[in-house]
């Protein structure tokens, strides 16, 4: 684990000591939401029998999950204490800092409960609408890919989250997220 400062700290007094993730870290980390994105794609391709509509909103899906990263970058990565930094477990606010200035850190907490809700639907939309589609005629192919998705998006993308990337992300006592899911666990 290196563990020296960044070079893009700009005076942060949490950057200090820090661990710092290479482009392929960075890559890993983002992996399992990667999945679940083109999984969701899959879903409509798929359930909507490769029609014309199915790739339409297979793309359509896709392109909010990269609009979903961008609003996180745009609207939360800011305020987080390790924007700009090699620190930040999935890079974002390294692209960030080409988006939009730094803002006060200490409102990270707020941001971050304002404006995940934005993308919780790319959690819940292919669920729905392909469990829509195999009630109304069922199909194997459909309904694994549901089961897939679920998984990595139910259990994948938070068990990896919180045991990779979360684990070390030095913003984690301060993340609404893991403050939750330490409570739950009756942690700290």
């Amino acid at each position: 684990m290196d563990t020296k400062a960044s070079e893009n700290d700009q005076g942060n007094e949490y950057s200090a000591a820090l661990r710092e993730y290479s482009h392929a870290q960075e890559l890993v980390n983002n992996l399992p939401y990667g999945l679940m994105i083109l999984l969701g794609a899959a879903i409509f391709v798929v359930g909507l029998a490769s029609s014309v509509w199915g790739w339409i909103a297979a793309s359509v899906y896709v392109m909010y999950g990269v609009g979903g990263t961008l609003w996180i970058m745009v609207f939360v990565c800011p305020y987080c204490a390790y924007w700009n930094t090699r620190s930040c477990p999935c890079g974002y606010g390294r692209v960030s800092a080409r988006l939009r200035d730094k803002q006060a850190s200490d409102r990270f907490k707020e941001k971050f409960k304002r404006h995940i809700p934005v993308i919780v639907p790319l959690w819940l939309i292919p669920v729905l609408a392909g469990f829509a589609v195999v009630v109304r005629g069922f199909s194997w192919p459909l309904l694994v890919l549901i089961v897939v998705f679920a998984l990595d998006a139910f259990v994948l993308v938070p068990v990896f989250s919180r045991k990779h990337g979360c684990v070390s992300c030095p913003q984690r006592d301060s993340c609404p997220w893991m403050s939750q899911k330490r409570n739950e666990h009756g942690e700290g």
